[in-house]
């Protein structure tokens, strides 16, 4: 049996670095993502000008930026389940980084 699959409809900026994001099943959240923004891949999102150039994927339904950084629609349509994991996965990336990295 198989599970559902999630995908996002549309989104806007609510704020620095937080998407309001509606998925296809009618359900929308709101994530700041600032906590997330640590390592290679995500860590130049810390740019707003690049994290606010957000888009939407026609093809798999979910947000992807510029540098390549994107995020499994299930995870962010059940953020709260994923949520604290993400955030430890992040702080693990900021301190890996060393002494000279940016961290939150």
């Amino acid at each position: 049996m198989g599970h559902p699959i999630h995908r996002v409809n549309a989104f806007e900026i609510a704020g620095p670095y937080r998407l309001l994001i509606t998925f296809a099943d009618g359900l929308v959240r709101t994530i700041d993502f600032l906590p997330l923004l640590q390592g290679e891949l995500y860590g130049p999102l810390r740019d707003l000008n690049l994290f606010n150039s957000v888009t939407l994927d026609p093809e798999v339904h979910t947000l992807v930026w510029p540098n390549g950084a994107d995020f499994d629609p299930a995870t962010l349509h059940d953020w709260p389940e994923y949520e604290a994991g993400m955030v430890a996965l992040a702080q693990r990336w900021a301190a890996s980084a060393g002494p000279g990295a940016k961290a939150s």
